[in-house]
């Protein structure tokens, strides 16, 4: 199966081994994996923001950056629900509409597409430890992604997988919200670290490397025995260079 991937602005300037390690949990799992380097940005920080007229413009040129017949693959919840959710809200009734809607029921975060659309929960990775997984807001709300990423932890071998207390309340990070409202944006990623500390989790486990960064930005200023890994990077481990 010939697949188009879709890597966000965040994983491309963040956390580009995510990116790396996505290509390869996608080949191992039969797949053709296309990446159009032209492509940028879903558009999500502009709408967020109320600049809408820009966000169709970013919006617009990812609708010409991907192919309407081919999946589209995405290792982020967030940018993928806010192409499946919110590109209503930019194109409906517009010369593109049609083209959003094929492009829409296409595109799929990883978790979502290994199981439900190519049924592979198997990596033979392997990753010694406790771990607890954070249901990001998007992969939660928008994507409705819950027991996916779940069963694909479930067959990593060494893992053990506990449920974290309050596991579907933001982590604070929310975007610009974690700009705009820095104080309880931190007090909600500590809520979040110590229910992980409390069941003496190792690892944070999300689909969304936004949420892992806010939560890794407050385990490395307390010092805390405990940290944060993309669930692509723990379907990779084991078995490859991560």
């Amino acid at each position: 199966m010939k697949i188009e991937l879709f890597i966000p602005c965040f994983i491309d300037q963040l956390f580009p081994d995510t990116a790396f390690n996505t290509v390869k949990v996608l080949e191992k799992a039969g797949c053709t994996v296309e990446y159009n380097p032209n492509q940028t940005c879903c558009g999500q920080p502009a709408f967020n923001a109320g600049f809408w007229d820009e966000a169709k413009e970013i919006g617009g040129k990812f609708l010409n950056d991907f192919s309407e017949d081919k999946y589209i693959v995405s290792p982020s919840a967030s940018c993928t629900g806010m192409v499946i959710n919110y590109y209503n809200d930019l194109f409906t009734n517009t010369a593109v509409h049609n083209r959003c809607r094929n492009i829409q029921s296409n595109i799929h975060e990883l978790s979502d597409f290994l199981v439900n659309v190519i049924k592979r929960d198997y990596f033979g990775a392997e990753l010694e430890g406790r771990a607890v997984y954070h249901d990001s807001c998007a992969g939660l709300r928008e994507c409705k992604i819950k027991a996916e990423p779940r069963q694909l932890l479930s067959k990593v071998l060494g893992l053990d997988l506990v449920e974290l207390k309050d596991n579907e309340t933001c982590c604070g990070f929310g975007g610009t919200f974690s700009v705009k409202f820095d104080a309880i944006s931190s007090a909600m990623a500590q809520q979040k670290v110590e229910n992980a500390l409390a069941v003496d989790a190792e690892y944070i486990i999300s689909t969304d490397a936004s949420c892992l960064l806010q939560l890794q930005g407050y385990i490395d200023k307390n010092n805390l025995p405990i940290k944060t890994i993309h669930l692509v990077d723990v379907l990779a481990s084991g078995w490859g260079n991560i």
